[in-house]
């Protein structure tokens, strides 16, 4: 207990002042630790005769599972003893492969224990993803369900591997049941130690291995606890794929920072209705999705379920939200949706924190426990540039490196600050408005264009469901806009479609921001559903090189002045 004092105060602080950003901001201090293991010195300090609910589960079949704090310290300690006995050890690599189920939290909690380091993979990768998490990642014991198994095939044999869920070739299957429920540590855990090794998802380049250690997640996700808002008792929802950094930001550290419960709604579809359905009927209080599960649950008569719902906190994470959605919410249900931003590499770094002002667009302000600053081409501090942590403030949330490149990693951190890549502009209040990728952001007839922009536009077209916008080369401009579509239930993608959504965009941008060309396509993702600018940047220049058009491609000037002079009646 005496190790996690300092962290509770820390914690403690912040729920105290949930509500009190500047005061927050100004007095909050991250807590200072040597020896510090999160599972052991909170969580098990946490769950001693806590029989609150720490964990909950709903089948899409209305089956479910909850587990306390009291029974998870118990379970977990028995899978540590467990992943003793296939020689895990203090320092060894773990991947963990599996879905939202009781033994993802039983072996993170269990490694955390052990002093394992865990490399966190989604269900949906290949076979040859998985090799090279395993050689890049030197991993010692590799942990799937047994239905996955078979994505090992190609794993070699010095690579031990555990199924859970049944039996599976040349596995050892998932038992710890059978071990003793008390665990003793092989010795002292400090703070600086390796935790998680996460590989990026690489919308712009090939993943990065990002490490953090003991303090870096666990403690540093209390950034994320004050965005979420969450209070001890909550009923915390993030959809999230386990695997990535959003997974541990808002189904692991974040709700059990608080002392809340952690809900998890599986299902094999996605259906807005279905998952409104299972937040009335289960009491949810807090929910955080991405922009994408947004965008489907406006869909929706929101309004029909005000009544309903037990919802204090409306979270949107993973890309920036639309002003559209967030205004759409406020309307249906009374609640701010609040943006907020951060990285694998960091916690939660900016957002729109409970009871303050939220502006439309405006992803937020600096969190408790970070100094942002936007730098310009020159490195100097502007309203405007690249979204910076400077190191003489070192945050605790932030990553220790990347660890398969000092390279990147010297990039990153140079010039004393740690570069996100990001570039945003920053108001009089101090909010900070998200404008893209600094890969993403590109010039058109000497104007500096920010895609999220006018796909914050278009989106807010009845007959869009999403957006892409990428430079698309132009002789005599150098590039214009061009947005990729993809259209909403029952839309269908035609001349009509898109003369309409010309019309629309000149109604609402200025000449030189107008997206001049349109085609009707899906949208390249990564597999943690971000869309990949990288890869429609591509196909449009090497479309454009070859002098030929697509089918469901429209250029502005296919349309003559007259026919852009108001929207087509078809489309209304």
């Amino acid at each position: 207990m005496a190790h996690a004092e300092p962290f509770i105060r820390a914690r403690d602080f912040l729920l105290a002042h949930r509500t009190d950003y500047e005061r927050a901001c100004r007095e909050f201090r991250w807590p200072q630790l040597d020896e510090f293991n999160w599972a052991l010195d909170y969580f098990d300090t946490l769950a001693a005769g806590n029989d609150a609910c720490a964990l909950w589960i709903v089948e899409e079949d209305g089956r479910e599972q909850k587990l306390s704090f009291r029974e998870l310290a118990a379970r977990s300690n028995r899978t540590a003893n467990f992943l003793c006995a296939q020689g895990v050890r203090r320092g060894d690599r773990i991947l963990l492969m599996l879905g939202n189920e009781v033994a993802l939290w039983e072996i993170m909690l269990a490694a955390i224990k052990l002093g394992a380091v865990v490399i966190p993979a989604t269900t949906l990768l290949t076979p040859q993803d998985v090799l090279d998490r395993v050689e890049r990642g030197h991993v010692k014991l590799a942990i799937v369900a047994a239905a996955s198994a078979d994505k090992l095939a190609q794993v070699p044999a010095t690579c031990k591997r555990v199924a859970v869920g049944g039996a599976a070739p040349g596995c050892v299957e998932y038992a710890p049941s059978a071990h003793a429920e008390r665990f003793e540590p092989d010795g002292v855990t400090r703070a600086t130690d390796p935790l998680l090794l996460y590989f990026t998802s690489g919308t712009t380049a090939s993943p990065k291995l990002v490490l953090h250690s003991h303090q870096s997640y666990p403690v540093g996700h209390l950034s994320t606890m004050y965005w979420l808002g969450l209070q001890p008792g909550d009923v915390h929802l993030n959809i999230s794929s386990p695997g990535w950094a959003k997974h541990a930001w808002s189904c692991f550290f974040a709700p059990w920072n608080a002392g809340a419960c952690i809900f998890i709604s599986n299902y094999k579809r996605f259906q807005a209705t279905a998952l409104l359905d299972v937040l009335a009927s289960r009491g949810v209080t807090s929910l955080c999705a991405p922009p994408t599960v947004w965008r489907m649950l406006i869909q929706e008569d929101l309004a029909a379920y005000r009544g309903k719902l037990r919802l204090r906190e409306v979270i949107g994470a993973g890309e920036p939200l639309n002003p559209e959605i967030i205004e759409r919410v406020r309307s249906a249900w009374g609640l701010e949706l609040r943006d907020g931003y951060g990285q694998t590499e960091t916690t939660a770094q900016v957002g729109n924190s409970p009871g303050q002002r939220v502006k439309p667009g405006s992803m937020g302000r600096p969190l408790p426990g970070y100094q942002v600053v936007l730098l310009d081409a020159q490195g100097k501090e502007s309203d405007q540039g690249e979204i910076c942590l400077p190191l003489a403030v070192r945050p605790l949330g932030l990553m220790d490196a990347y660890i398969d490149s000092p390279e990147r990693t010297a990039e990153a951190t140079r010039d004393n600050a740690y570069h996100t890549g990001d570039i945003a502009s920053r108001d009089a209040d101090g909010y900070i408005t998200y404008i893209g990728r600094s890969d993403d952001v590109f010039k058109a007839s000497d104007y500096r264009i920010s895609p999220f922009e006018l796909e914050s536009v278009l989106i807010e077209h009845p007959a869009v469901a999403e957006a892409a916008v990428v430079p698309s080369p132009d002789p005599l401009r150098l590039a214009v806009p061009k947005a990729f579509v993809v259209l909403a239930p029952g839309r269908e993608p035609g001349r009509a479609v898109a003369r309409d959504l010309f019309v629309f965009l000149r109604q609402q941008l200025p000449p030189f921001k107008r997206v001049r060309r349109i085609e009707f396509a899906e949208l390249p993702k990564t597999i943690s559903g971000k869309i990949r600018r990288v890869e429609l940047r591509g196909k449009e220049a090497e479309l454009r090189a070859s002098g030929q058009r697509v089918a469901l491609e429209f250029f502005e000037e296919d349309f003559s002045e007259q026919e852009l002079g108001e929207p087509a009646a078809a489309a209304r």
